[in-house]
């Protein structure tokens, strides 16, 4: 009896992964998810060259940590290598989460979806939702590679689709097909992880793009993105009053930039894609961004 009741807690259970490198609000962050999860939970911090203070100590969360830090893509796969559970859900280590979010998302992701749920801003200090007079963020797109004033410079960079935000009818379409995220928080089945190939530090290196690489190679594999509007998490934008808390090597920054642009060219990036990226920006058109001539463009490039 016990062997099959454990056996049912591991089927169900969701593995929650911190990549946290000097958080502020991790501490936070975990006491939420504890509080909010309606079902069986672990968390696993991956503390990225640092201790916080003070720390957490509680029977469902897990700490590795890194003398020197090694990055977000490391921190992830560390945790995904002794993670327990049949989902994985990535947060980032300031972010509130809404009450029951690991039933429902685990309820909602079929077994070759990356879900997103609905991203509200956060008021870390009060640990509130912040009403900045703008709507949730639901949507983004994948802007089109020929802007140098990008962050990185020019390349696939995911950006807020404002007029699919504001649609009023939208908001009723409560799981939707979703082009790009912030990365930020993702939630899938841990063995659609490791089918995807995640997180591929050796090609996008230690950081960047780390959604760009999650929702590219499953959407052109066959796979759905989806946001998950049945849900939702608060994220904090730290911004100067917070500060990223360390600093990014512009050559991790090419790196994940100069892989991510090898999507334009069909299976340079990865070989188990079976569509091409043309076919991604057809299926959101029209884009933001993305004019005609540059979809011809890119259709003649893939050739």
């Amino acid at each position: 009896m016990g062997k099959e009741r454990r056996t049912v807690e591991i089927k169900n259970l969701v593995s929650i992964i911190i990549p946290a490198r000097n958080e502020q609000f991790l501490r936070k962050t975990i006491e939420d998810l504890l509080i909010k999860a309606e079902g069986e939970i672990e968390i696993i911090a991956v503390l990225d060259g640092y201790w916080p203070d003070p720390i957490l100590q509680d029977p469902r969360v897990i700490y590795i940590h890194r003398g020197i830090a090694r990055g977000m893509r490391a921190a992830i796969n560390s945790a995904v290598a002794i993670a327990k559970g049949k989902y994985i859900l990535k947060t980032d280590a300031h972010c509130m989460w809404g009450p029951g979010f690991d039933k429902i998302l685990a309820a909602d992701c079929q077994k070759d979806w990356v879900a997103v749920p609905t991203r509200k801003r956060l008021d870390a200090e009060n640990w509130c939702i912040q009403e900045a007079g703008r709507p949730d963020i639901e949507y983004m797109f994948l802007s089109y590679p020929n802007d140098p004033k990008d962050f990185s410079g020019e390349g696939l960079n995911g950006k807020n689709w404002d007029q699919k935000n504001k649609d009023e009818e939208l908001k009723k379409v409560k799981i939707d097909d979703l082009m790009s995220a912030q990365g930020s928080a993702w939630f899938m089945r841990k063995d659609y992880f490791h089918k995807l190939e995640l997180m591929d530090e050796s090609q996008y290196g230690k950081f960047w793009n780390e959604f760009q690489e999650i929702g590219l190679k499953c959407w052109l594999s066959g796979g759905r993105v989806i946001v998950d509007k049945n849900t939702w998490y608060a994220h904090l934008h730290k911004g100067k009053k917070y500060g990223r808390g360390y600093t990014l090597p512009e050559e991790w920054l090419k790196e994940g930039r100069n892989h991510t642009i090898k999507w334009l060219k069909f299976k340079k990036a990865w070989d188990k894609q079976t569509l091409p990226l043309s076919w991604l920006v057809e299926h959101f058109w029209p884009v933001p961004t993305w004019t005609q001539e540059g979809l011809d463009k890119l259709k003649a490039t893939e050739k």
